[in-house]
């Protein structure tokens, strides 16, 4: 069809270019015929006005002559409208072809639309295969191991697994109206909250037994890092509430009960009771005071 059409313009423009020879003729035949005529108009009126009979041979030429411009005038007319009709058949039938063209581009046009969009779930597919498992590991490997010895390999998964779903596949997502990315949305806020809801509530639990538990049996579970971190923060390394640690009669936690301060076993002076040393005289603690006179 592009060939045709090609073929038709360049008909058109050659049908053109004669065309305009041909008009070019019929100019000069025509300005040739006015001319001729002009100067027989004026023998003739020389010739009526004289009378003068052995002319009439010369007027039957002359006549012969213009008769002769003429026909040329009209031969090269008759050209001149050949080239009229076939630059107009040209033009006409470009005109078709290229109504055909568009008609069969429009249509092919929505058959390749919908193979881009069968290409592109086909790849969204395959990176939904690879991506998928990885997740998947991704996901038992932070619920089973995460604290095991190789933490920085799991969490160095977990980081690989995630970027390869949101770079390798969520910029493939079909976009159908967008539903694929609010279900994926919908699906993480949903396990992401209900995970977060369990955890706080599995740690509320286990605030509670804690508190329920002696008070050295309680600083023995707690991470010695953790504790001074905690105090750190003004809070409570047992119940993570906020103490008034600077107020110095204040030796135990008004909300969980948890020991916060206690008195050296061998100079007496008061000090934390998550500390490994006594800061004054360096003595390993023991605990709070208890066969100590502090008479």
């Amino acid at each position: 069809m592009r060939n045709t059409l090609k073929k038709s313009e360049v008909d058109e423009r050659d049908a053109r270019s004669v065309l305009e020879q041909a008009q070019l003729k019929r100019s000069v035949a025509q300005a040739d015929s006015a001319a001729a005529r002009e100067t027989f108009n004026n023998w003739l009126s020389t010739r009526r006005a004289t009378q003068l009979a052995d002319q009439d041979p010369e007027l039957i030429a002359r006549t012969r002559s213009l008769d002769s411009l003429k026909e040329k005038e009209r031969v090269a007319g008759a050209a001149v409208e050949a080239q009229q009709q076939a630059a107009l058949d040209a033009r006409q039938t470009s005109t078709r072809e290229r109504r055909k063209l568009a008609e069969m581009e429009e249509a092919a046009q929505l058959q390749l639309n919908a193979e881009y969009r069968r290409v592109e779930l086909r790849v969204f597919l395959y990176r939904l295969a690879l991506t998928l498992p990885l997740l998947a590991i991704a996901g038992w490997l932070f619920v089973k191991r995460r604290k095991t010895a190789y933490w920085p390999f799991v969490w160095g998964f977990i980081i690989f697994a995630l970027f390869a779903f949101f770079v390798e596949l969520v910029p493939y997502l079909p976009s159908y109206g967008g539903y694929v990315r609010y279900a994926v949305g919908i699906v993480v806020t949903v396990l992401v909250g209900r995970q977060a809801i369990v955890s706080l509530n599995r740690y509320l639990e286990r605030q509670k037994l804690a508190e329920q538990l002696p008070d050295a049996q309680r600083r023995e579970e707690l991470s010695y890092d953790t504790a001074l971190t905690r105090l750190s923060k003004s809070v409570c390394p047992g119940c993570e509430r906020a103490v008034d640690l600077k107020n110095t009669d204040i030796d135990f936690c008004p909300h969980c009960g948890i020991g916060l301060f206690d008195h050296c076993g061998k100079c007496t002076i008061r000090k934390s009771t998550f500390a490994r040393f006594c800061h004054a005289c360096g003595a390993s603690a023991q605990g709070p005071l208890q066969d100590v006179d502090t008479s």
